[in-house]
């Protein structure tokens, strides 16, 4: 189910006061987060934020196309190795 259209999208207030500091100051860091719930706005655009993905911060530069998407989408928590060679001797 989707976020009411009454209330406005979810963004961490720390992640917003952060780019609206760097917005007027027109200036480009790394934002660090853990907020993978929040969504993207489009101020956010042409930043770069670091998200956690339950081990360490990967940084995702932020593009038009990702308007309205979550940041938790953009930061993969799983990491698929393969999978496991048929063994039919364990299948006895």
């Amino acid at each position: 189910m989707t976020r009411s259209l009454k209330k406005n999208p979810f963004v961490a207030n720390h992640l917003s006061g952060k780019i609206e500091k760097l917005n007027m100051r027109k200036k480009k860091e790394i934002i660090v987060t853990w907020s993978r719930a929040s969504t993207i706005i489009p101020t956010m655009v042409g930043h770069t934020i670091a998200i956690h993905n339950g081990k360490e911060h990967l940084p995702i530069y932020i593009a038009d196309y990702m308007v309205g998407h979550k940041l938790g989408e953009f930061a993969p928590t799983h990491t698929f190795l393969k999978h496991t060679k048929k063994d039919k001797k364990s299948r006895r």
